[in-house]
């Protein structure tokens, strides 16, 4: 933890409470009862459940005058609209507030910072977590818990500011770290946007080859199945995404082709020790990640659990199922939920436990995913 005190009495601003907005509010409540939050909106069903949830002091139709005792202002609405609120906060905030945003893409909000010479009233935010479902009645306090939430100042960030966010983010439960904005943006393009774009042209391309029969949708399974899972994602969201942070996609986009393209060079040439040291390097390399059952060769199943990060709470799962019979293959902490939702990943050998424990599970009231 940070060595800096957070006051509990601070106010915070939300512009949107969609699912990560009222996610931050709620656990901001929850961690800072004596905080006070205002909130707009633009549906009215969001502004009057935030309200009735005690979550909310003050909701508002519109971005005005009422932000402007604000210590933070979290931006929760899609780019193009947060870049216009830029604009009337900048006539609205006082001296000392750090305005904030939770988008996926840094580079282009920090460009609008420093063309409205805000930068020393911002520093941009990324929690990753979400969940398949949206909008406020989705939202949960412990969403962004154990999850990495990567905080980017600008030149000009205080440095006791900087360290209060990050004190502010570990006090809701997340995992923060500072990052260049630059940086961030090329990093999540190579694990997070690239891989999107290669799943769906993978299902497109298995679409267009398939036959009339179908038989390669019918016999989609296993691997090709968990690697374009992802294919699945909104696409609206998708298209903002990869509108947003073009050059770094791009940029990556080039070097898989070529990479590409030496593949199918030795191939063409038979040339198999090739493919063989592609094989080795990748397998070693993915084998440094966290996630260490993705990397057997052993199908697994898993189910996902939303658990609150409290003393026991890990010992009470894993004694539920222990007491059922059911063997847990290995057990882990989803830190990077952006775009999968469950805090807890539990893997068994078979179908039959997996279902068995969701079963369990849910009798327990513990709210699970399956994918």
């Amino acid at each position: 933890m940070n060595n800096i005190n957070v006051n509990p009495h601070m106010k915070y601003g939300f512009i949107g409470l969609g699912l990560i907005g009222a996610s931050i509010a709620k656990a901001l409540r929850r961690v800072y009862s004596d905080c006070y939050i205002i909130a707009y909106n633009r549906s009215e069903s969001a502004r009057t459940m935030a309200l009735n949830d005690g979550v909310a002091n003050v909701v508002t139709d519109k971005v005005d005058e009422t932000f402007k005792d604000c210590d933070y202002i979290f931006l929760c609405t899609p780019v193009e609209y947060n870049l216009e609120y830029l604009k009337i906060l900048k006539t609205i905030i006082k001296p000392t507030c750090i305005i904030t945003d939770v988008g996926s893409v840094k580079a282009g909000i920090h460009k609008a910072v420093i063309e409205l010479d805000l930068e020393a009233n911002f520093i941009g935010g990324h929690p990753m977590a979400g969940s398949e479902k949206t909008g406020y009645e989705s939202s949960t306090d412990r969403l962004v818990e154990n999850a990495f939430y990567v905080i980017t100042p600008t030149l000009k960030t205080e440095e006791n500011k900087l360290l209060e966010y990050k004190a502010i983010a570990e006090a809701i439960g997340a995992i923060p770290i500072i990052l260049d904005y630059d940086q961030h943006d090329y990093a999540v393009a190579g694990i997070s946007h690239l891989p999107h774009i290669i799943a769906v042209e993978l299902v497109n391309l298995v679409k267009a080859s398939d036959s009339d029969n179908g038989i390669m949708k019918l016999i989609a399974a296993g691997g090709f199945k968990d690697i374009t899972r992802i294919a699945s994602s909104s696409p609206e969201m998708w298209e903002q995404i990869f509108m947003t942070n073009t050059d770094n996609i791009i940029s990556l986009l080039d070097d898989y082709i070529n990479m590409l393209g030496q593949v199918k060079s030795n191939l063409l040439d038979k040339n198999g020790s090739f493919i063989n040291e592609r094989f080795r390097q990748s397998r070693e390399y993915r084998d440094q990640f966290t996630d260490s059952s993705r990397n057997s060769m052993v199908k697994m199943y898993t189910i996902y659990v939303d658990i609150v990060d409290e003393i026991g709470t890990l010992a009470c799962v894993v004694s539920l199922l222990s007491s059922k019979g059911l063997s847990i293959k290995n057990i882990r902490i989803v830190n990077n939920r952006e775009l999968d939702a469950g805090v807890l990943a539990i893997d068994f050998k078979d179908e039959s436990s997996l279902t068995e424990a969701a079963k369990v599970l849910e009798a327990h009231h513990y709210k699970i995913y399956q994918r």
